[in-house]
């Protein structure tokens, strides 16, 4: 009885990490982020200081009229992912 009830709590476990796990970025999206890394370096080191990762995608989105030409072209084809907040 008790070994039953290791393996359903073991099962148990597992499904809630299954589900836990972000959705995987596609081809497409990746290519997008990347390119707007490459474009907006410069602008994000300018605007943005060391934030990184959303910190710093967010800080770009609230200095859209300061960014370079290429960073806005770069940011416009960046796409949120499904499931992704939305900004506020």
């Amino acid at each position: 009885m008790k070994l039953r009830t290791i393996v359903f709590a073991a099962a148990l476990f597992a499904a809630a990490a299954a589900q836990a796990q972000p959705p995987a970025v596609s081809p497409e999206h990746q290519a997008a982020r990347d390119a707007m890394h490459k474009a907006c370096t410069d602008d994000s080191k300018s605007l943005c200081g060391d934030k990184q990762g959303r910190e710093m995608v967010t800080c770009l989105r609230s200095n859209a009229a300061k960014l370079s030409a290429g960073c806005k072209e770069a940011m416009s084809k960046l796409t949120r992912p499904a499931g992704a907040p939305a900004a506020k």
